[in-house]
């Protein structure tokens, strides 16, 4: 980058670098213009890839012009500028004058950068999983991407979601990609072949099915609900967790609710847990459904509903394999009519050397059963198929997937489940729409409440503004009334001013509000708001974004 001596002292050619490096599609729509002294020449070098851009400006008759080419189309954008004004302006002011100042009033986008059972196999879904006990460091670690400003982690079996708020949609996906490559040890490229990318209302869309439970294997699943409910309880308190996140999740907490209460979608319905059990009886003969040997291996959320998914299906004995016995102890009084016995790890390949059914739901990083050990157990009985199930719902998976290359095994993990999910369809397909519905309509009332905080500064200015005129023509009026005014006069002359100043606020306040209430559009709402701001002067004279993105680099 060459830049004359006077200008290139004041802003360093990394700092111009960052801001000039516009994407293509924001200089397809914008006016380029920048305000320098005569003979001032600014030439970027062009990057390495396809995409080459030149930025020419002279001085010319007493304006600038300014040139922007791409490799598929050439725009030239032009700005006359006043001379005069030229210098009298510092080196910042112009820089903010230009394309930059287009940029940096961008308004933040929701954005989710996911993978899920829809869209990627399950050994790279376990690779990028997050525990939930990481979810606050990596929302730290998001945040602190140049531009990324908020962040929320959902990862379960069937998902690995990453919602963000990105002040420049391009740059925060690249970013989080990055990030999830590195994290993760997967190259960008497989994330890239694997990911969907959703962004504002489609992003807002897809939480609210995924929280209704129309995104999930089985439809109307009610864990999903409870693990989004989990994503908002681990944000509380994490720097990072903002308000347009957490109130997108805590809305689609709302949205999961009403769905289910509306549309009695989760009736029938099954949860990952239960559509295990279901798959795990479809397999077996259905002569052998109450004799059948079931070992359940782990006592956690996902075992416990996998106990209690056996139960109500008949099952009234059954070995659980856990750590330490308390959970299974809590279990065993919560169903007392079952026996449930209780063995520590130790004992775990002898339990499914006995079993005919070895469910799994550990949070193990490593599998606990591969081929040496499953090749050894004995064989089950005729009467069950003459086949050992195991049923694997834990990501990562604690199954290796050498397992399934045993004649005598058959494996099953989370993907298998589809199979589960096929009964009907019609019925499913009707309380879906129905829920559609629903979620259409809360989406509209999101967005609005989003569209509404687009305001919220005006607001504030335009109060702070009236209320200092207030006070200053209070403080008049009452010295020239004298000291010995009474409390009760001062009261009264206090209340008339705000009195009026209420009143004549309230107008310009209703217009300046867009929260779904009335027929007032967000671009109407907004024309409105730039006419306050110049009217009153309540810009502020470095963009919001301008400076989240500076101190963001001046951090780095």
């Amino acid at each position: 980058m060459a830049v004359a001596s006077g200008f290139a002292t004041t802003i360093s050619g990394a700092k111009m670098e960052t801001l000039l490096s516009l994407n293509s599609s924001s200089y397809s729509t914008s006016s380029v213009s920048f305000v320098l002294p005569q003979d001032v020449r600014v030439s970027c070098k062009p990057p390495r890839n396809n995409y080459r851009r030149r930025v020419l400006l002279n001085h010319k008759g007493g304006g600038v012009r300014c040139e922007v080419s791409t490799a598929s189309n050439d725009v030239a954008l032009a700005a006359e500028i006043d001379p005069a004004r030229v210098s009298s302006m510092s080196a910042l002011e112009q820089l903010k004058t230009s394309a930059v100042d287009r940029y940096t009033k961008e308004r933040a986008s929701i954005v989710v950068i996911g993978l899920s059972i829809h869209t990627a196999p399950v050994e790279m879904r376990e690779k990028l999983a997050i525990p939930e006990a990481e979810w606050p460091r990596a929302i730290g670690e998001l945040c602190g991407l140049n531009h990324i400003e908020e962040a929320a982690v959902l990862s379960t079996c069937n998902r690995m979601e990453i919602y963000v708020v990105a002040l420049s949609q391009h740059r925060g996906v690249k970013e989080v990609t990055e990030w999830m490559s590195k994290t993760s040890g997967v190259p960008v490229s497989e994330i890239c072949e694997h990911r969907f990318l959703l962004h504002n209302n489609d992003a807002t869309q897809h939480l609210f099915e995924v929280s209704a439970g129309l995104d999930s294997l089985v439809l109307g699943e009610g864990q999903i609900l409870a693990q989004v409910k989990q994503v908002v309880k681990v944000g509380q308190g994490v720097v990072g967790f903002g308000r347009n996140i957490s109130g997108l999740f805590k809305h689609a907490i709302t949205v999961g609710k009403r769905v289910r209460t509306e549309t009695n979608i989760a009736a029938g319905a099954v949860s990952v847990s239960s559509a295990a059990v279901e798959l795990a009886l479809m397999k077996l003969p259905e002569s052998s459904h109450a004799s059948a040997r079931m070992l359940v291996i782990g006592a956690g959320k996902m075992g416990k509903l996998v106990i209690k998914h056996l139960v109500a299906k008949g099952c009234t004995e059954m070995v659980v394999v856990n750590r330490t016995e308390d959970r299974v102890a809590a279990i065993r009084e919560e169903l007392k009519d079952v026996e449930i016995i209780y063995k520590p790890f130790s004992d775990m390949l002898t339990c499914a050397a006995e079993a005919d059914v070895v469910f799994t739901s550990t949070s193990s990083e490593t599998p606990l059963f591969v081929r040496d050990d499953v090749k050894d157990l004995p064989p089950v009985g005729s009467e069950v198929g003459g086949l050992r199930l195991f049923v694997d719902i834990s990501v990562p998976r604690n199954v290796g997937s050498c397992v399934s290359d045993l004649e005598n095994v058959r494996v099953y993990n989370v993907d298998d489940l589809k199979e589960v999910v096929a009964a009907n369809k019609e019925d499913r397909l009707r309380k879906a729409m129905e829920a559609q519905a629903i979620i259409n309509e809360e989406s509209k009332q999101f967005e609005a409440w989003r569209d509404s905080l687009e305001t919220v500064p005006t607001i504030k200015k335009l109060r702070a503004y009236a209320e200092r005129i207030r006070l200053a023509e209070l403080e008049k009026c009452l010295s020239k009334m004298g000291d010995d005014i009474s409390k009760k006069t001062r009261r009264a002359v206090d209340d008339l001013s705000r009195g009026i100043v209420n009143k004549l606020l309230h107008g310009p306040m209703q217009h300046l509000r867009c929260d779904g209430s009335d027929s007032r559009t967000l671009s109407e709402t907004l024309e409105n708001m730039h006419a306050l701001n110049r009217m009153f002067s309540l810009e502020t004279e470095v963009a919001v974004l301008e400076q989240k993105i500076r101190a963001k680099q001046s951090q780095k």
